[in-house]
């Protein structure tokens, strides 16, 4: 691995539906269900709001496919025996 490059993993996902704010004016929520996570802990919910190569914002719709990614720094990791 790049000394640039920080440890990761992928796992892939759908986005299940899209939760409508309740509060007007808030933002709506896209529940995904990550697949190969632990039962209990399939389903996560973000704000559906993201920015595309423009730089304009877009949200998911539902039944997207999406990548769940965990990126996280080189010193908050240990190794595994093999």
């Amino acid at each position: 691995m790049p000394n640039d490059e920080k440890p990761s993993t992928t796992m892939p996902g759908g986005v299940e539906t899209i939760i409508k704010p309740i509060i007007p004016d808030g933002p709506a929520r896209a529940q995904s269900e990550v697949e190969g996570a632990a039962d209990l802990y399939r389903e996560i919910r973000i704000e559906n709001t993201m920015k595309n190569a423009d730089g304009e914002n877009v949200g998911l719709k539902e039944g997207a496919q999406v990548d769940v990614v965990i990126v996280a720094d080189e010193r908050d990791t240990v190794k595994k025996p093999e």
